[in-house]
């Protein structure tokens, strides 16, 4: 299993970060260890000072599938859920500044939490989905995947012509603005179209 995140998918969040829109969906992959075991803390580690969080829509794949047609991509998944692309922006900074590989930055252990479960897509569209995350009560981030740059479809089509994607492949679509930094003792939760799907406590 692979996680595969998309980056700048919103113009919006390209922006706060100070960073050109892309021609072309932008990716990267986290391994299966940045899976944050079900009902487990998440604990702050101890390697960064600046944490922030990235909520993002995650979809499942649920097919095998190489140089996928975007015409044929909607068959490759039936759920939707909800992730923390967690980033150490400033070991990030240092990477990007001696033009090295930022994988250290995104791809540490757990960095990637999951929603407690995962909703069908059977009476919903995938780009028109509302979703948001609250940190300790307030929201922080709140958008509608209709806000996508790339949709799903495309996002599919582009990266299984460069990989084949597998059952139980994640793909995180990207995260709208507002990511900020979590300390210690902060409660984030995510909902999906009103329903509360993700809780984290941070330790």
């Amino acid at each position: 299993m692979k996680i595969i995140c998309i980056g700048r998918n919103y113009v919006n969040h390209a922006k706060e970060m100070n960073a050109p829109l892309p021609d072309v969906p932008l990716f990267f992959l986290k391994p299966d260890t940045a899976i944050l075991p079900k009902n487990n803390p998440f604990f702050y580690p101890n390697f960064t000072k600046d944490l922030h969080f990235e909520c993002e829509l995650v979809i499942k794949i649920n097919r095998l599938g190489k140089n996928i047609a975007e015409k044929y991509a909607s068959q490759y998944y039936d759920e939707v859920g909800l992730g923390i692309d967690f980033t150490a922006r400033d070991i990030q900074k240092i990477c990007k500044e001696k033009g090295h590989p930022w994988e250290i930055a995104k791809a540490f252990e757990h960095s990637a939490p999951l929603s407690k479960t995962f909703l069908s897509l059977k009476d919903k569209n995938i780009q028109n989905i509302d979703f948001r995350l609250e940190k300790n009560g307030e929201i922080v981030q709140q958008a509608n995947s209709s806000d996508m740059i790339f949709t799903v479809d495309k996002i599919i089509a582009y990266v299984s012509q460069f990989m084949t994607l597998k059952i139980g492949d994640l793909i995180f679509t990207g995260t709208p603005e507002g990511v900020g930094p979590v300390k210690i003792g902060d409660q984030l939760n995510g909902f999906l179209a009103d329903e509360h799907i993700l809780s984290l406590r941070i330790k």
